[in-house]
Parts: C-alpha cells; structure tokens; sequence
C-alpha cells in the first residue's frame, strides 16, 4: 500500500503557514514601482516653462534650464550631469537661432547635434527656433522662416505681442495650457505637421533642415505619462 498523504488542515490552507504563503519575487516588486527618469536640458526660460506645465504624472522629470548658453556648453553640461546619476532618457533642446552665423553658431549647431547621438543623448532641435513648434498647433508651413515671422504668427494667433511679451515668466508658464484649451491649436495636428517637416528635411545638413522642430518627439514621449 502507497504511503499515505498527510492532510492539509484548514488553517494551512488559508495561508497561514509561511510555506503555503505565495512569495512574490523582489525582481516583480522593483519593476512594478520603477517609474522612468527624464533628464531634460534647455536653453531658455520658454522652454522649461513649458514642459514643466506636463501634467506628468508616472514618470520622474528632472529639467535643468541653463539659460543663455552655447549649444555645445548645454551638451557638456548635459554629460556631467549623468556622471553622478542614470536617467532612462537623456534629451538636450536647443535652437538655431541664426544670426548671420555669428561666432561660427552653424558649425556648433551641426556639432552638437552630432555630440548628442556620440552620447546617446535625444536631442530635439528647432530650426531656427523653439516657437515653431507653437505655430505648428495652428498651422501648417513650408516656407523657411527666422524667429521674427514666428513671433508675428504667434502674436496674431494669440492677440498679444510675442516679441515684446512672450518671454515673460508669467507668460511662459501659461503656453502649455493655452495651446491645450484654444480650440484653433491641435497638438494631434503639430505632432503631424512636425513629422511631416522632418521627413522632407532629415537628409540634408542640420543646419539647412528648415522649418524643422524634433520637439514633437519628445512631446509624444512625455504624453505617455499623464495625468489621465
């Protein structure tokens, strides 16, 4: 005769006896709570203010504003910064902002951008400047434009001064919301038109890419975690 199974009493069978008790692995736990890191770099005020207004909620965002700064001193800036502590994503925005190519600015341009990819870092660049990618809510253009025809269109669509306002903290702080609640501005259609922009220019030299804005990439990634 087979030898007999002993029974499992009821109060085991509840869980009570830590050898029936269903042990979850450490690994499951970590990765469950592990909330993705952005380490986000930029140049200006306008900048940081509006991707502060995310509402994001399930990811952590760490964003340094440098102010006025070299493009290349931004990217060295944006190393050091990850000597000490590992981000899930790296991102460096900066524009063009020409000037008559002052200071040999298109030449550092071009070599900060190819820094960021030597570093793995994303880098969303504007050409030739941050407020395209605001005009894209609105508009669709082709036409290669400086910051002023920019400024124009924006203070058109918003009844305001850009040039003389827009840069104003108070201001800046409020883009966000303003694109996201004026029923003429579409972020579905920015993102489009942005992409649409960067296909037509991606083969050509960074500086000649214009109107560009790799801003929608970083957008359709922190749109990933927010508030719903």
């Amino acid at each position: 005769m087979g030898k007999a199974t002993k029974a499992i009493k009821v109060t085991d069978k509840r869980g009570e006896k830590p050898w029936l008790k269903k042990i979850e692995s450490v690994y499951n736990i970590e990765t469950k709570n592990k909330r993705k890191t952005f380490l986000i770099v930029c140049e200006g005020q306008t900048e940081e203010q509006y991707f502060r207004a995310f509402p994001v909620v399930t990811a952590t965002i760490k964003l340094v504003p440098l102010g006025t700064s070299t493009k290349m001193r931004l990217v060295e800036c944006t190393e050091a910064l990850c000597e000490n502590e590992t981000y899930d994503e790296v991102w460096c925005v900066f524009d063009m902002d020409y000037d008559g190519d002052k200071d040999g600015e298109i030449e550092e341009f071009n070599t900060a951008i190819r820094r960021c990819a030597d570093l793995s870092f994303k880098c969303a660049y504007s050409n030739d400047a941050f407020e395209l990618w605001f005009v894209l809510h609105y508009q669709y253009l082709e036409q290669q434009h400086r910051r002023k025809k920019f400024y124009e269109l924006l203070s058109k669509y918003w009844d305001m001064n850009y040039e003389r306002h827009g840069k104003v903290k108070a201001f800046s702080k409020s883009i966000y919301n303003r694109l996201q609640e004026d029923k003429q501005s579409n972020q579905e259609k920015a993102i489009a038109h942005a992409e649409k922009l960067f296909n037509q220019h991606r083969s050509k030299p960074y500086h000649h890419q214009n109107p560009v804005t790799l801003v929608y990439q970083l957008v359709t990634e922190l749109n990933k975690y927010l508030r719903k």
